[in-house]
């Protein structure tokens, strides 16, 4: 992992020019001046911490047969501390976020998309806080735009098709092995994907096809793809699962979820394309409030300590510290980074909007209703 990670710093290291986001962002300096904090800043930031609370809510797009294992050592390490957890998928949790701007209920974002973590801090919604260990996260896992750090990456995950490889058998058709494989014409129907507006891994697919093709060539291909979906749904783990039951036997998904699929029996085969993949980091943040609690920045040190790395490790083969302990999981390709196409998150952060408002216009009406 450690030589992955070296051996494509090129890929990564021109990847997060995080350096051009929010240059005349209030509170942002753009540089490490004005780090020094003058005595009475200091005090200031002093008052505002709420040491007495024991309650911490979470808002995370984690997947819920992760956050049990991860949250076991932060258990016993605060046995006392109270943790509500609101999960829902990226593109839920942050229209949540910014719907909640002038009254924000979460103490802590953890595991949502670091491109929907450089909205919110377009939208001054963070507090900058260094987690103790953040010299430890390699500099394209982090905000480096602030004099102090406003999100922290823990790990990376990509694009990839689920295929129900006997209903690829009973109908002759041969497994799909790229982006240009799934506009043929006996794929039509046979497609489900997640919708970009509420699905993280959704966007992380639209906006790496405009990063990849570019903007006219990624929607021309994106409405050649759409005749041949059935159906656009609102969860990245759920064109899997269909998938899984051949229900819609290919699903564009990403890697973690139809690995679970087929360690759980399904007769699916993970494809990553080989264009690339689309990718994005889950990543971390304090939210800003008129009190921050102690607690919300006890769990953001803890978030990133080799306790739960090891966990994170478990599920996804591209961590966001560089270790010699980091290992593969089974069912990854041999080198991960490669995998990843060259994705600009900052620009993909900027177009957001842009993105999805173009991509609605164009294809919502395949979505499946929203519950």
């Amino acid at each position: 992992m450690k030589k992955s990670l070296i051996g494509t710093a090129a890929i990564l290291s021109t990847v997060l020019l995080l350096s051009a986001c929010g240059g005349g962002q209030a509170g942002s300096t753009g540089s490490k001046a004005g780090a020094e904090a003058s005595p009475a800043a200091i005090a200031g930031a002093a008052s505002n911490v709420d040491t007495a609370s024991k309650e911490l809510t979470v808002y995370t797009a984690l997947e819920d047969d992760q956050i049990k294992a991860y949250l076991t050592t932060f258990k016993a390490k605060y046995p006392d501390v109270k943790v509500n957890i609101v999960r829902d998928s990226t593109g839920i949790i942050t229209a949540k976020l910014l719907a909640e701007k002038a009254n924000p209920q979460a103490d802590v974002v953890w595991g949502l998309a670091a491109t929907s973590l450089l909205v919110l801090d377009q939208n001054t919604m963070l507090e900058a806080y260094a987690p103790k260990g953040v010299d430890r996260i390699l500099p394209d896992f982090k905000d480096t735009n602030n004099a102090v750090t406003h999100w922290v990456g823990i790990d990376a995950w990509e694009t990839a098709f689920i295929v129900n490889t006997k209903e690829m058998e009973k109908r002759h058709l041969a497994v799909p092995q790229s982006y240009e494989d799934l506009v043929k014409p006996e794929y039509k129907g046979l497609i489900t994907m997640p919708n970009p507006s509420s699905s993280g891994t959704g966007f992380l697919t639209v906006s790496g096809l405009v990063q990849l093709k570019g903007k006219d060539q990624a929607w021309d291909y994106m409405t050649k793809l759409h005749d041949n979906i059935a159906m656009y749904v609102h969860s990245g783990s759920k064109p899997a699962k269909l998938a899984g039951t051949g229900e819609y036997p290919i699903g564009i998904s990403f890697g973690y979820r139809g690995i679970q699929e087929k360690k759980a029996g399904s007769p699916v085969e993970v494809v990553f394309p080989k264009e690339g993949s689309g990718w994005d980091v889950e990543a971390n943040a304090l939210m800003k409030k008129d009190k921050v609690k102690q607690v919300a920045k006890d769990f953001l040190d803890w978030a990133i300590t080799d306790d739960v790395m090891k966990e994170y490790n478990k599920n996804y083969a591209i961590l966001a510290i560089k270790t010699d302990s980091a290992k593969i999981p089974d069912g990854y390709s041999v080198d991960p980074v490669k995998q990843l196409i060259k994705n600009d998150l900052n620009e993909a952060a900027k177009n957001r909007d842009s993105i999805l408002a173009e991509w609605d216009k164009r294809f919502d009406a395949k979505s499946e209703p929203k519950s």
